[in-house]
């Protein structure tokens, strides 16, 4: 195991890195349409779980119940011990497929937005989120508006915001689906950094079955709709700190192909 890796297990181990997150027998109905049914999953915190899946699943609907944005139509969700969509959206920070910055607002200021709605002063919000710009890449980018960023410079400050909100537990909705290949795997090995530096508990969910067995450390494939797990894949462990050559590896290579026979088990 590298020193990076083994530093990074040793840290998402302890409590303070995130929350626990529970689910039980979870089911989520619209109507007469049932999206989730029977669906159990558990992450200890400080770790990373990626959730794969068709389309139409259930895999955002279930990371919306996760962060306190829907409640379930049935069965049990905890997340650091609390059940109550309340409780859970306290413990929760959820950031959605698009990056929503506000246009109007600049980097620095999109960025400490989570801070000023938690009441934070103007000022103080733009220094606690100014602090991380620099390790985001985002030098120099402050008073920049939206429209002057990258596609991945916007993801960046999407997920500094997300970040600073304080939440021991990142819900992430496919990232970086927007982007296009290149961009995307560099912000795959951008993102496994900024957890290694400041591990949450994290769901993320991904169309993409190599991004997920890549930046998580369990990875669950639900099935068709109704949404259930399929199968359960501990991630290859150590990786090569350079993404490239760590979804190369033979046991990353044997990982993804379980993960695409579970999908299409799941498919059927």
């Amino acid at each position: 195991m590298s020193a990076e890796f083994g530093q990074f297990a040793a840290e998402a181990a302890s409590p303070a890195t995130g929350a626990t997150v529970s689910v039980h027998g979870l089911a989520h109905r619209y109507g007469e349409l049932t999206a989730i049914e029977r669906l159990d999953l558990e992450v200890p915190p400080g770790r990373v779980l990626g959730l794969v899946g068709p389309s139409g699943c259930g895999k955002s609907t279930l990371l919306e119940l996760i962060a306190g944005l829907r409640e379930p139509s049935g069965g049990a969700i905890e997340v650091a011990g609390g059940g109550s969509a309340a409780e859970r959206l306290a413990q929760c920070a959820f950031m959605p497929q698009r990056d929503l910055l506000l246009p109007w607002l600049s980097a620095i200021d999109n960025a400490a937005l989570a801070l000023r709605n938690r009441g934070v002063r103007r000022g103080a919000a733009r220094e606690e989120a100014g602090r991380l710009f620099e390790r985001f890449g985002l030098a120099g980018f402050e008073r920049a508006r939206p429209a002057e960023l990258s596609g991945g410079m916007r993801q960046r400050v999407a997920f500094l915001r997300t970040l600073v909100a304080g939440k021991p537990v990142l819900a992430l909705d496919e990232p970086f689906a927007a982007l296009d290949a290149i961009t995307r795997a560099e912000m795959q090995g951008w993102l496994a950094a900024a957890l290694r530096a400041d591990p949450r508990t994290v769901v993320l969910v991904s169309h993409d079955v190599e991004e997920a067995l890549y930046l998580a450390d369990r990875v669950a494939v639900l099935s068709a709709r109704p949404g259930r797990v399929v199968e359960q894949l501990d991630t290859p462990a150590p990786r090569a700190p350079d993404r490239d050559a760590a979804v190369t590896a033979p046991e990353f290579v044997a990982a993804r192909e379980r993960a695409m026979a579970a999908l299409h088990r799941g498919s059927r």
